[in-house]
C-alpha cells in the first residue's frame, strides 16, 4: 500500500506571469536539489486540478524505502511551502491521504517531529 502527498491551491484569478515564473522556479529548484532519482518528487499536474479555480495540484508518493521517507517528505514540503508563498491569496490543501499538513506561518508545512535528527537517524536503520 502505498501512502501520497497531495497539495492543491484555489483562487478566483488565475496566476500572473509573475507568480508562473515563481512556481517554476520553485519547481525548477526543488528538481535540481531533490537527493533521490529513484523516487518520486515534487509533482505538479498540468493545467492546474481538477476543481473549480484551482491554479496548482500536484501529489508525490511516498518511497518504501523507509530511510528515504523523511528527506523526501521534508523536501517536498519544502518545496510546497515555496509555492505557497509564491501565490498570495490562494486557499491551500496540503495532506498525506486523510491527514491534513499543518501550516505555521513562519516555517511552512511540516509534521510534528520531521525535524528531529533522532527519528531520522531510526529511519535510516529500518
Amino acid at each position: 500500500m502505498s501512502v501520497s502527498l497531495y497539495y492543491s491551491a484555489s483562487r478566483a484569478t488565475p496566476m500572473t506571469a509573475d507568480e508562473t515564473a515563481a512556481v517554476e522556479r520553485v519547481v525548477a529548484a526543488h528538481r535540481a536539489s531533490f537527493p533521490y532519482d529513484d523516487e518520486e518528487s515534487l509533482c505538479l499536474y498540468d493545467g492546474g486540478g481538477s476543481e473549480p479555480d484551482e491554479i496548482v495540484a500536484g501529489s508525490t508518493k511516498m518511497p518504501f524505502d523507509p530511510g528515504h521517507v523523511l528527506p523526501v517528505l521534508t523536501h517536498v514540503l519544502n518545496s510546497v511551502t515555496g509555492l505557497r508563498r509564491a501565490l498570495p491569496g490562494a486557499r491551500w490543501r496540503v495532506h498525506m491521504d486523510d491527514l491534513d499538513v499543518p501550516w505555521h506561518e513562519t516555517g511552512g508545512y511540516a509534521l510534528p517531529g520531521m525535524d528531529d535528527p533522532e527519528l531520522a537517524e531510526a529511519m535510516k536503520d529500518l
